[in-house]
């Protein structure tokens, strides 16, 4: 008999691709809980002595949050998206977010999500960064509102090394000269990115020409990290975190503001650490705003990580992404 000899195209059509991008983020979530079982055998144990209704409330605070993301997602275009499907994306985004390098997950998600539903790759590009302008001027204006508010509330004084914001200072200016430069000297670079900034504009004006629309993008976005707040406070009450509430809020702000370019998954180890830090900072005692932390990031991270992954894989499978 001859041997039937396969090409690399029809070898490479046989393999179950779609089954297998089914199954990665079940691989990625046990790969990530065995690396960090010891933080989430400690959180589960924190959790067991907290008041269980604040803990309730945090975990509908962060439910929640996806819906204000829902809301802010489809405010970032003119174009109607569908329910449902924009908010079991927002779930699945929160899984993706987690497993891979500081927002890459959750863009990448939207991104497919909305060129399925039609919007062209230049469009669905601008309405994703219109989304993380928004999201992040809101976040950075209501840390701001709040320091002004409440300027003794982080004595960070005692926990900055002498002389640390020189060198800091330095880093961020540096590194906004090599942005500029290669800016200028890059032609094709140049081009693109000018390309892409007339799209966005362009969709930013036709988002601010109706009403409904900016409301839901600028109003999602506020409440996304109010939201957030909120759960993290919940949780210190539930743990009996000796900082005002208020206080606890502005902490949380100023970690996730600090570690908004920590290029780790989800922000899975330089979150908690800057949590603690802030927390800290705010007045509570090491051991209690630890156990807040872990407490926190299990309800935020883990609970909701494995049904996150599953319907991401449903997502997937049903060809919504």
């Amino acid at each position: 008999m001859t041997a039937v000899r396969l090409s690399p195209g029809r070898l490479l059509r046989r393999v179950p691709v779609r089954r297998i991008l089914c199954l990665l983020p079940l691989a990625l979530v046990a790969a990530v809980a065995v690396r960090h079982r010891s933080v989430l055998a400690e959180g589960v144990g924190h959790l067991a002595t907290a008041k269980w209704p604040w803990l309730l409330a945090a975990a509908c605070a962060t439910c929640l949050t996806w819906v204000a993301a829902a809301v802010t997602r489809q405010g970032a275009v003119v174009d109607r998206l569908p329910r449902l499907r924009l908010l079991a994306t927002q779930f699945a985004a929160g899984s993706a977010n987690h497993l891979l390098p500081t927002g890459l997950g959750a863009s990448a998600v939207n991104l497919r999500f909305m060129t399925v539903c039609g919007l062209p790759l230049a469009r669905s590009s601008a309405a994703l960064a219109l989304y993380l302008l928004a999201e992040s001027v809101a976040r950075v204006g209501l840390l701001a509102a709040l320091l002004i508010a409440f300027p003794d509330a982080l004595r960070l004084g005692p926990l900055l090394p002498t002389g640390a914001w020189g060198p800091l200072l330095g880093v961020i200016a540096a590194a906004a000269v090599v942005v500029v430069a290669v800016f200028a000297l890059v032609r094709r670079l140049r081009t693109a990115v000018l390309t892409f900034l007339r799209t966005a504009l362009h969709e930013a004006r036709s988002v601010h020409t109706r009403p409904s629309r900016a409301l839901a993008l600028w109003g999602g976005s506020l409440a996304f990290p109010v939201l957030q707040a909120a759960g993290l406070v919940l949780v210190g009450l539930a743990l009996g975190l000796p900082v005002r509430p208020v206080h606890m809020a502005l902490a949380y702000l100023a970690a996730t503001v600090a570690v908004a370019l920590v290029p780790t998954p989800g922000g899975l180890g330089s979150v908690e650490a800057a949590l603690v830090v802030a927390l800290v900072a705010a007045g509570g005692p090491v051991a209690v705003a630890t156990a807040v932390v872990l407490a926190y990031r299990i309800i935020t991270v883990w609970l909701p990580l494995l049904p996150g992954a599953l319907t991401l894989g449903a997502l997937v499978r049903w060809k919504v992404i």
